[in-house]
């Protein structure tokens, strides 16, 4: 007579993944980010959504000196004049501000992002990602802080609770430079032309500043197809006889037929 085995714990479905690709100067990422929040906090299962930012930069070959304002910035980027490119961003603003953001274009100053971008995977090492994020988005758009300083970083990562020499240190390296190059490669992969880009699970894309309303949809079909879905599809032939072990022991095949070798 077998020995009764435990009862084992029954496995819980995965929970839900989305990946961002985002630039810490990118407007819209920022309100992309805080719309997806928001949709967030009215999902009733977002205590099982996990949230990992990509790296992503708009202009790789951006100076790491800021010598120009934003709106001369757009201005030369779009073909504008001056007051178009300062109306674009006004209209930004106000959008902006519909999420509970405050936009300081008269003072950002654009620049080379690679560096930040090295910082948010440094702090991901530290448990510290969510905050880094927030608080390099809210220096840029907010305060008009020149992320590619390195002075202006490490006053950051400390803010977020990281070690100040540390991070100094850090910067004066080009450690995870590769993992900021992967992400960059992985976006190529999947064709994101534009940020901000929201992966859910791997197989789901959202492109954009979506609204409140179009993240609570996607999350609420993304919950809903995955619990109903197989995780796999097998792709065994069911009349096949082939031999496989279990916890239970191994069946072979005996006279075309499986028979367990604990019978």
């Amino acid at each position: 007579m077998k020995a009764e085995r435990p009862v084992k714990e029954q496995k819980r479905w995965n929970a839900m993944n989305i990946k961002v690709w985002s630039d810490f100067v990118c407007p819209f990422c920022y309100i992309g980010k805080r719309r997806l929040e928001q949709a967030l906090e009215q999902f009733p299962n977002s205590h099982e959504v996990t949230v990992e930012f990509k790296s992503f930069e708009l202009d790789p070959h951006a100076p790491k000196e800021a010598t120009k304002t934003v709106h001369e910035s757009i201005a030369e980027k779009y073909g504008l004049s001056l007051e178009q490119a300062k109306s674009m961003n006004e209209n930004v603003g106000h959008q902006a501000a519909s999420v509970g953001l405050a936009f300081n274009f008269e003072n950002m100053r654009p620049s080379n992002t690679f560096d930040a971008h090295r910082l948010a995977k440094f702090a991901s090492e530290k448990g510290a990602e969510k905050v880094i994020t927030e608080k390099l988005l809210h220096a840029y758009f907010t305060d008009s802080l020149v992320l590619s300083d390195h002075h202006v970083l490490t006053s950051i990562a400390e803010s977020a609770g990281l070690d100040c020499e540390e991070v100094l240190e850090f910067l004066k390296t080009d450690r995870l430079a590769g993992e900021v190059r992967a992400d960059e490669a992985e976006a190529g992969q999947l064709g994101v032309q534009g940020v901000p880009f929201f992966v859910f699970n791997d197989k789901y894309a959202v492109s954009g500043a979506q609204s409140v309303e179009a993240f609570t949809s996607a999350l609420e079909r993304v919950w809903r197809e995955e619990r109903q879905a197989p995780r796999l599809q097998t792709l065994t032939d069911q009349s096949s006889d082939a031999a496989f072990c279990s916890d239970e022991g191994c069946d072979v095949p005996t006279n075309g037929r499986l028979s367990s070798d604990n019978d």
